[in-house]
């Protein structure tokens, strides 16, 4: 018998200070030359990034762990209101094409004077399991964002 869990545990909220103009940031995740640059938990690459940046439009990215396991993401952009705010469904695929993840995610840009305040709010997880793989993900995932938007994109 499974026990379902409070929405507010299955929901993924992420804060990080960047030290970089939010149009810089905002620019970080709608540009594929920056994506490959930075996308993905720690020593992942991006071998395919396809992505269609416009309300409605795709995406597809194939993450490469160390292992040369491959972890696919799809969805849709819908809501695109640069540089302020980024929602898109979340689609995470098996090695068979099924998908075992189902969420939306909502990126806010904040402007705080030359940096920018990035909230990453993820919802509704399946179960807690799942939120909290993706917790450690993104949050490897966002150190590699921090570190190249203060290195690269000023």
């Amino acid at each position: 018998m499974s026990m379902i869990t409070e929405t507010a545990e299955r929901t993924l909220i992420l804060t990080r200070t960047l030290k970089a103009p939010v149009e810089k940031v905002f620019q970080a995740w709608s540009d594929p030359q920056h994506l490959v640059k930075w996308w993905g938990p720690k020593d992942f690459t991006l071998p395919l990034c396809e992505q269609d940046f416009r309300v409605g439009g795709k995406y597809r990215f194939c993450m490469r762990a160390p292992d040369g396991s491959d972890h696919w993401v799809r969805g849709e952009y819908t809501h695109i209101d640069a540089p302020h705010r980024l929602v898109f469904t979340w689609l995470r695929e098996d090695a068979d094409g099924d998908i075992w993840c189902d969420t939306v995610v909502a990126l806010d840009f904040e402007r705080r004077g030359g940096n920018t305040v990035m909230t990453l709010n993820q919802t509704t997880f399946a179960t807690t399991a799942h939120c909290d793989e993706h917790r450690d993900g993104w949050n490897e995932c966002l150190d590699r964002l921090t570190q190249f938007t203060g290195s690269q994109l000023n």
